[in-house]
C-alpha cells in the first residue's frame, strides 16, 4: 500500500509539474512576460511548495532538522537537475544557452545560501516578537533580490505581433490551469512524503541520512519534471530561472518558516552539522553559475559538458561525506 501511495502521488506531481511548465510558458507568451522572470518567481514558488509543506509538517512532529535537511538537500538536488537537463538536451549546449542572463538569479541564490549558513554559525539569539532577527533579515534579503531581479532584467520579452500562437492556451485557461496544477502539487506532496517515509521505515532506513535524502529528492520532483518539460519545449531561460529561483526560495523558507515555529528561533534550532550540506549547495550553485557564463564548448563523450559532470561528481561526493560524517539529515 505504501509503494502504491508513493507511486500515485509521484505520478500526480509529475503530471502537475508538466502542466506548470506548459501553462507557465503560455502565460509568458500571451502576456509578453519574460520567461526567465516567470521561471525565477512564479514557477520557483509553485515547485517549491512541497519543501514548504513538508517543513511545516515536520514542526508538529518535533523534527526541525528534517525541515532543514529537506531545504538544504533540495538546493543541491536542484543543481543536480541542471546536469540531468544537460544530458536530456544532447543537441544543444544547455548550460550555455542562457549565457549571462541568469548571473543575478544565480548569484542571488548563492547570496541567500551564504546568508543562512552565516546565521547558523553566528547563532544570533535576538528575537523581535516571536520571530528571530536572522529570519527577518533573510526574508528582507529575498524581497530585495526579487526587486533587483525585476529592475535589472527584462520583465517583458519583445513580442512579435505576427507570432503564431496557434495551439497556445488562452491567458484565462493558462492561469486556471497553473493554479490547478499548483493545487495538485500541494495536495499530493504530503502523500508523497508520507509514502517515502513509509518506504524508508519498511526498508529499515528510518530517519537516517538516506531516508531524509529521499525526502529532499522527492520534494524536488516538481523541479525535475518541470525543468525537463521546459527544456523539451525550448524554454531554457525559464528552466534555469526556475532552478536558481527555487534555491533562492528554499533559503527564504528558513525565514518564512519561523512564522510557524513557536518554540523560539527556527535557525537557532537547526543543528550546526547541516553547515556542510549548506556549503555543498553553495558550491554546486557556484559551478552552475560559472557554467552559465563560461565560453567552453566541449562535451565529454558527446553527452556531458565538463561543468555538468563536475556537478554530478561533487553531488555524489558531498552526499557521501555527509553520510560518512554521520550528519543526521
Amino acid at each position: 500500500m505504501i509503494w502504491l501511495q508513493f507511486a500515485l502521488s509521484s505520478a500526480a506531481i509529475v503530471f502537475a509539474a508538466t502542466r506548470l511548465a506548459r501553462y507557465g510558458d503560455a502565460i509568458a507568451l500571451r502576456t509578453g512576460l519574460a520567461r526567465m522572470f516567470i521561471g525565477a518567481l512564479l514557477l520557483a514558488t509553485a515547485t517549491s511548495l512541497p519543501e514548504i509543506l513538508t517543513s511545516i509538517s515536520s514542526f508538529s512532529q518535533g523534527v526541525e532538522n528534517l525541515a532543514a535537511g529537506n531545504l538544504f538537500g533540495s538546493n543541491s538536488f536542484n543543481i543536480l537537475v541542471l546536469a540531468i537537463a544537460d544530458m536530456t538536451s544532447r543537441n544543444t549546449r544547455f548550460l550555455r544557452l542562457v549565457s549571462m542572463r541568469h548571473a543575478l538569479s544565480g548569484s542571488g541564490a548563492m547570496l541567500m545560501i551564504t546568508l543562512v549558513v552565516f546565521f547558523l554559525i553566528a547563532d544570533i539569539d535576538v528575537m523581535i516578537g516571536w520571530l528571530g532577527l536572522d529570519s527577518i533579515i533573510v526574508i528582507a534579503a529575498y524581497a530585495g533580490l526579487i526587486y533587483l531581479l525585476r529592475q535589472s532584467q527584462p520583465v517583458r520579452d519583445e513580442v512579435d505581433e505576427d507570432q503564431d500562437l496557434t495551439g497556445v492556451p488562452t491567458i484565462r485557461r493558462s492561469v486556471i490551469g497553473f493554479i490547478a496544477a499548483t493545487a495538485i502539487i500541494a495536495i499530493s506532496s504530503p502523500q508523497l512524503v508520507a509514502g517515502a517515509s513509509g518506504i524508508a521505515e519498511v526498508t529499515g532506513l528510518g530517519t537516517s541520512f538516506i531516508g531524509a535524502s529521499l525526502v529532499a529528492a522527492v520534494t524536488s520532483l516538481p523541479e525535475l519534471a518541470t525543468t525537463i518539460s521546459l527544456v523539451r519545449i525550448g524554454a531554457e531561460d525559464m528552466a534555469v530561472g526556475n532552478l536558481f529561483g527555487s534555491n533562492m526560495f528554499n533559503m527564504f523558507a528558513f525565514g518564512f518558516l519561523d512564522i510557524f515555529y513557536t518554540r523560539g528561533r527556527f535557525l537557532g534550532a537547526v543543528d550546526h552539522s547541516f553547515i556542510l550540506v549548506g556549503l555543498l549547495g553553495l558550491l554546486l550553485t557556484g559551478i552552475a553559475l560559472v557554467g552559465n557564463v563560461a565560453k567552453l564548448e566541449r562535451r565529454l563523450f558527446r553527452l556531458l559538458e565538463i561543468d555538468a559532470l563536475l556537478i554530478i561528481v561533487l553531488y555524489v561526493v558531498g552526499m557521501w561525506l555527509a553520510f560518512s560524517r554521520g550528519i543526521a539529515l
